[in-house]
């Protein structure tokens, strides 16, 4: 077999896949985590190398050039193939010490994990965990996480999941905020009262009215995508959230808002990359979290 020199630095083509990704050098720079100038020159090397031109400056941002345009699918499957290449090392790894990285949300890094984490690092002290704190979906194929818990099963081919268990959540309010409204007894009742929503769209609002509840934007005084701060504004008395079972019955400062109602029900699943899952130190941290969870 033949081999032929690529006649292109790979950290370079790895800037110019950035850069035609994020649309401009700073973006570029922050999802590398370098600096600007660096991509910059990076680029401009990678265009010397190759002898094209690559993008065009338009406004304040970055257009491909037809030339770029080429290069950019290929490049982006280079590096799809360096991804595979890294999760494959990885899932045969034998050995327990290394990094883990969790990817969660914010509800259960704080009030759900805490304890599993700590049992994890007593059993095995060389695993070194890094928790991803966030309420979107993680990308396992581009090891944005190694493992990750989430409320829905994935349909990715390439992931393996395991089902931990069902779980419940209800509406919540501070035992002020309830007598203050009367403690209402019927969702006709609880319909006066503010809630704490997540964004502006309707499916939350949709959620409730299906309950039997009759909401309207009006009734959402506070919009928060960050859990915690809902939490804490719920336990001030200043609206009714929605909350895990675990969490809120457990809570002295609230109650549930109407216990007859229904509770949301959702799924716990614990996903990771098929390779990673042949990988010791994964496979353990895996059936820990898992053993915990449930």
């Amino acid at each position: 077999m033949a081999w032929h020199p690529t006649g292109f630095d790979w950290n370079r083509a790895r800037a110019f896949l950035a850069t035609a990704q994020e649309g401009s050098f700073s973006a570029a720079a922050r999802a590398l985590k370098t600096s600007q100038p660096t991509v910059g020159r990076q680029v401009a090397a990678l265009e010397a190398e190759l002898d094209v031109v690559l993008f065009e400056r338009v406004g304040h941002g970055l257009v491909l050039t037809p030339t770029g345009a080429d290069l950019v699918e290929h490049i982006r499957s280079m590096d799809e193939a360096a991804h595979r290449v890294s999760l494959v090392a990885a899932g045969q790894s034998v050995s327990l010490d290394g990094p883990v990285c969790i990817s969660t949300s914010q509800i259960e890094a704080v009030y759900t994990l805490p304890p599993i984490l700590a049992g994890i690092r007593a059993k095995h002290p060389g695993i070194e965990i890094e928790v991803l704190v966030t309420n979107q979906t993680s990308d396992l194929g581009r090891r944005e996480a190694d493992i990750a818990i989430r409320s829905f099963r994935p349909t990715q081919p390439e992931l393996f999941a395991r089902k931990i268990k069902d779980g419940a959540a209800h509406l919540y309010g501070s035992h002020a905020y309830l007598e203050q409204l009367g403690n209402p007894s019927t969702a006709e009742e609880l319909s006066r009262a503010n809630f704490i929503g997540f964004n502006r769209d309707d499916t939350l609002l949709q959620g409730f009215n299906a309950m039997g509840l009759s909401l309207s934007q009006d009734n959402f005084g506070v919009i928060s995508e960050n859990q915690l701060l809902q939490w804490e504004l719920t336990k001030l008395g200043v609206g009714i959230c929605v909350m895990t079972e675990e969490v809120g019955d457990a809570e002295p400062l609230v109650r549930r808002a109407l216990p007859s109602l229904s509770p949301f029900r959702f799924p716990l699943w614990l996903t990771t990359h098929r390779e990673l899952s042949t990988s010791r130190r994964m496979r353990v941290v895996f059936d820990l979290l898992a053993e915990g969870l449930a």
